[in-house]
């Protein structure tokens, strides 16, 4: 049960993964049903406020675990959300190209978002039973993951980023081709339309996907690849599964809001990637450090302030460079052709 008032305790109850996952939906159905019940383009104004509401949501929930689950465990959400949302803010660079190759409309990118953040807990959630089961099993684990992650934040430093987006060299794309045709063009804001069948189907009325789904696809593979990265990273502070999950869950849930936010104004951001890359080094060394000695521990509260300040020095040196240049170019305009993924799906492959 919920502990008693001023009596904080580390376990987590079955009460506690009710209050949320009713915490959870209570958050989709007000973006689905209050928010954007209607598609429209959403004005930054108007997505600067809801990204206000979820990040006012996580605090109100961190609080909770503060007074009814301790201090050990409130830190660590702390530090947990705070990684994986500015993580999740890398992901939004690619999310606009993806976009900006298949020529989603901009009333119709928060479904797609929604859609796709409700793939993104449900693959996360997987994923973090996975982790701490092994981490659980073979605490050695651990330090395989501080590997990879160092191995990451070295590469997030030095790639460049794509131009364009191929939907073929995704897995889940090519996989769903084999058994569903693609139309050739948006069928308003659906993701499936029937129409006649081509080659040994002619004549009969079949089910299509449209290139929005496709693009839903290509935003899910393109979180599981993020998910790769940022799973490792939080079980370097916590293997709580309740805590793991319920700091990804809340940064997840305010991705969409912060994406319309930001989306006009990733330029500003130059710098941010490389201050993700330091942190990604950060949680891989932290992870590591048993092996040079078995007392060597870096408290969550220092985590949160390393973790912290090296986000507000990559910010802040973003934005001197911007007011110094007028200029910080990070995504790359895809300047090629008009929709370049809608033409390779247009071209790619035969009918199933």
């Amino acid at each position: 049960m919920w502990p008693e008032w001023g009596m904080p305790v580390t376990e987590v109850t079955d009460i506690t993964w009710i209050i949320l996952i009713v915490s959870i939906l209570a958050l989709l159905s007000l973006d689905l049903g209050v928010f954007n019940r209607k598609a429209h383009v959403i004005k930054p104004r108007e997505a600067l406020l809801h990204v206000a509401f979820f990040v006012g949501a996580a605090v109100v929930f961190n609080v909770g675990i503060f007074l009814s689950m301790g201090s050990q465990l409130g830190l660590e959400f702390t530090t947990g959300y705070i990684m994986e949302l500015m993580l999740s803010i890398d992901n939004l660079f690619v999310i606009i190209l993806i976009f900006s190759s298949f020529c989603v409309s901009q009333k119709d990118q928060h479904r797609v978002l929604f859609y796709g953040i409700l793939g993104a807990l449900a693959f996360r959630f997987a994923f973090i039973l996975v982790g701490v089961s092994l981490v659980e099993s073979f605490s050695w684990v651990l330090y395989i993951f501080g590997a990879f992650l160092i191995i990451t934040g070295i590469r997030m430093a030095v790639k460049k980023e794509k131009e364009n987006v191929k939907p073929e060299h995704h897995i889940m794309v090519r996989f769903f081709r084999r058994f569903f045709p693609v139309t050739d063009t948006y069928e308003g804001d659906h993701f499936f339309v029937r129409r006649p069948g081509r080659g040994p189907k002619a004549g009969k009325m079949v089910l299509w996907a449209t290139p929005m789904f496709i693009a839903l696809l290509v935003v899910e593979s393109t979180d599981i690849i993020f998910a790769v990265d940022s799973i490792p990273a939080i079980l370097g502070i916590t293997t709580n599964t309740f805590i793991v999950f319920s700091s990804n869950a809340f940064a997840v849930l305010g991705l969409r809001s912060m994406y319309f936010a930001l989306n006009h104004v990733m330029n500003l951001f130059c710098y941010l990637k490389y201050g993700l890359a330091a942190i990604l080094t950060f949680v891989g060394i932290k992870m590591l450090l048993p092996i040079v000695d078995p007392h060597l521990h870096i408290p969550v509260a220092a985590s949160l302030v390393v973790i912290v300040s090296i986000l507000g020095v990559a910010i802040i040196a973003s934005l001197l460079k911007t007011r110094r240049t007028g200029t910080c170019p990070v995504v790359e305009e895809v300047q090629a052709e008009t929709c370049p993924a809608l033409k390779d799906i247009a071209d790619s492959g035969d009918d199933p």
